[in-house]
């Protein structure tokens, strides 16, 4: 059992965090203990801490944090003991696995109500996180945990290339350069498309969707002569994204949307929909079937979250986390923190991703 030594972020309010003591949580029936090596700082954590999370997704105080890889330490009652040692990944959704929605795999629909890491119970902001075994997903023994704290966004994008259901030759679109985006575009990539376009706001990002696989690259502004896509995958979350990325397809083609816009985002015309009839589909986080195609191809090196990653900080450097979380600043891709206290340097660190 760990000792009582380690921190944890707690916000305990919108516009209040500190850094506390952290004393682990002994992992009961089910559950798992897992030490935390590496966090995501993403923007839903940005609006828990400026209290812009719709009413029922926080609950406040809350340890923050839901991407996240670590390696198991101790096991409850009815868990494997081979479990300790290993590096795993997590699921965040805390489903009842009992309801009609869980039992058939939409884990993520759980009639339970929403009960999420990081947002309704503490998360992995913190040298250890205890969660049920079931929730995890066992790497491999040389795993890049660094890398591996990206898994979650992954999943998602993996949640994407299920429900776009790609076949191989078709034209294929990414609207959104973020860690959601680039990681669709990885595995869409490949489903061997014809063609796969990728949008975004800078050119800041046209290397690298190429070198993920992208085979053109478009500023969102300069779509004019774009069009007739079989499929596209909104992932930017942006006030005109969903409408950007409806106009590039087809008549007959899909539409699959992840990103979450904030209210007063410019909606789709259902004229326009009914009439080309588009086919419309939507992720909210990752079942358990996603999660395992992400495991499975980052295991393959099919999925390279790495290159995405662009600052590392430490746990006391929350702060400065967040404000490059905020800038607008085209080069600050993901932004990691390293737990627990203590390992690595103690000054930000800017990943080379040349």
């Amino acid at each position: 059992m760990i000792g009582p030594s380690g921190a944890e972020l707690i916000i305990d309010r919108p516009g209040s965090f500190r850094i506390a003591a952290h004393r682990p949580h002994p992992p009961g029936y089910g559950e798992a203990l897992v030490l935390v090596h590496t966090v995501g700082v993403c923007g839903s954590d940005r609006e828990i801490l400026q209290g812009t999370r719709p009413e029922g997704f926080v609950r406040y105080p809350v340890v923050p944090g839901h991407e996240w890889s670590g390696t198991v330490v101790e096991v409850g009652p009815g868990v494997p003991v081979s479990l300790v040692g290993r590096k795993v990944v997590g699921e965040g959704f805390r489903n009842c696995g009992q309801c009609d929605r869980c039992r058939s795999g939409e884990t993520t629909l759980c009639t339970a109500g929403y009960h999420e890491t990081g947002f309704t119970t503490a998360g992995a902001m913190a040298t250890t996180l205890t969660l049920p075994a079931r929730l995890l997903h066992v790497l491999a023994d040389d795993a890049d945990l660094t890398a591996a704290a990206l898994l979650e966004p992954a999943a998602c994008a993996a949640a994407a290339a299920l429900k776009a259901a790609v076949a191989p030759g078709e034209r294929v679109a990414v609207v959104g350069t973020g860690a959601l985006g680039l990681l669709t575009v990885q595995l869409l990539a490949a489903c061997s498309p014809a063609h796969l376009l990728v949008v975004g706001r800078h050119s800041h990002f046209d290397s690298l969707a190429t070198e993920f696989g992208a085979t053109r690259y478009r500023i969102s502004d300069d779509l004019a002569d774009e069009g007739d896509f079989d499929l596209v995958v909104e992932a930017a979350g942006a006030p005109e994204s969903a409408c950007t990325a409806a106009g590039l397809l087809r008549r007959g083609g899909r539409l699959v949307l992840t990103g979450i816009p904030a209210a007063g985002a410019a909606g789709l015309n259902p004229t326009d929909l009914v009439v080309r009839q588009i086919e419309i589909r939507t992720v909210f986080g990752a079942p358990p079937a996603a999660w395992a195609y992400a495991v499975r191809a980052f295991g393959a090196g099919i999925l390279r979250p790495r290159p995405l990653v662009t600052h590392r900080f430490q746990l006391a450097e929350f702060a400065a986390a967040m404000d490059l979380v905020r800038s607008a600043d085209p080069a600050v891709g993901k932004v990691l923190l390293a737990l627990p206290a203590g390992s690595g340097h103690h000054h930000p660190h800017r990943e080379d991703t040349t």
